[in-house]
């Protein structure tokens, strides 16, 4: 199979057989602030509060100048000076006050940013059964009103059988994402190699195209891949993919779909070749989906 064959770009729709699996119940989402928001941006963005090295965005403290002498907090350089006043008493002589370089300090400001949240999908019967798919599909309708809501950008992958699909872009239209979750059929071997290499490109591509957005990927699988895209074992192919995503530095979380009475511990060796978290849910529900990935964000990030 050329490997141009494993990826489709089309809608949901695009199995024979399988069965479709109706989403769980979806429910009102909260704030999602995430670790992505303390990283320092270059570019202007609209979603989370997040520092920034620009002269716009709100002033909340200060810092040391030291050499950038852009954008000085001015309240701060006079109280770095002022306990210095009087042993400077030769500068007094022609200043009412006496400043010097190690005086200066320099604004901190935050402002408002966009983030990516691509979620990757085992469709594959090795997921289990269909209701946890149920449950995934509930937890991501939710995280995805959240995203809207606040003008992050949301995309979703979905492998299954022999291919990896892009079945919604990145986008901050959660009606489309929507649309898309309800059609996803299930059912098929597990290409995760597949899943994880178009992951790794949408995330390089969105990085390049939206240099302000910071991706944080969420990984819904139980890790047993066996489908190639290459020469590659499948599950050595994976981890490879995976080694990948985290040379990159992208902030990753995996969910482990596979019940606990048959977990072989793949999930987790794939979420360690990801620098990721791993997580096993026994009460495996929308909610408390949601609330594991919202936990898992308010963790620091990469550096």
């Amino acid at each position: 199979m050329q490997q141009q064959e494993v990826f489709a770009s089309s809608n949901a729709n695009w199995w024979d057989g399988g069965q479709k699996v109706k989403a769980g119940e979806t429910f009102q989402p909260r704030k999602l602030n995430t670790p992505l928001d303390k990283l320092t941006r270059q570019k202007a963005g609209r979603r989370s509060l997040t520092k920034t090295d620009r002269k716009h965005g709100r002033y909340i403290k200060s810092r040391p100048a030291g050499d950038n002498l852009t954008d000085i907090a001015f309240d701060a350089t006079i109280r770095a000076a002022a306990p210095f006043q009087n042993q400077r008493t030769e500068e007094r002589k022609k200043l009412a006050f006496s400043i010097k370089r190690s005086d200066l300090m320099r604004k901190v400001r935050v402002k408002r940013v966009a983030n990516l949240v691509l979620f990757l999908v085992d469709a594959s019967w090795s997921m289990a059964v269909a209701e946890r798919m149920n449950a995934t599909k509930g937890a991501i309708l939710s995280l995805l009103t959240d995203a809207y809501q606040r003008r992050d950008r949301v995309g979703l992958i979905v492998f299954q059988k022999d291919r990896a699909t892009l079945v919604l872009s990145p986008t901050n239209s959660v009606q489309l994402a929507q649309r898309a979750l309800m059609d996803i059929p299930v059912g098929g071997k597990t290409p995760l190699s597949a899943g994880l290499f178009m992951a790794h490109d949408v995330l390089t591509h969105e990085k390049h195209i939206h240099p302000d957005i910071e991706p944080l990927l969420i990984v819904l699988t139980d890790g047993a891949g066996n489908v190639s895209i290459g020469t590659m074992p499948p599950q050595e192919e994976g981890f490879k993919f995976a080694e990948m995503i985290a040379n990159e530095k992208t902030r990753s979380i995996v969910i482990n779909m596979e019940h606990a009475a048959f977990d072989q511990g793949l999930a987790q060796q794939l979420a360690d070749h990801l620098e990721a978290p791993c997580y096993s849910l026994s009460d495996l529900k929308a909610e408390s989906l949601y609330n594991t990935v919202v936990g898992e964000m308010s963790k620091p990030a990469k550096k």
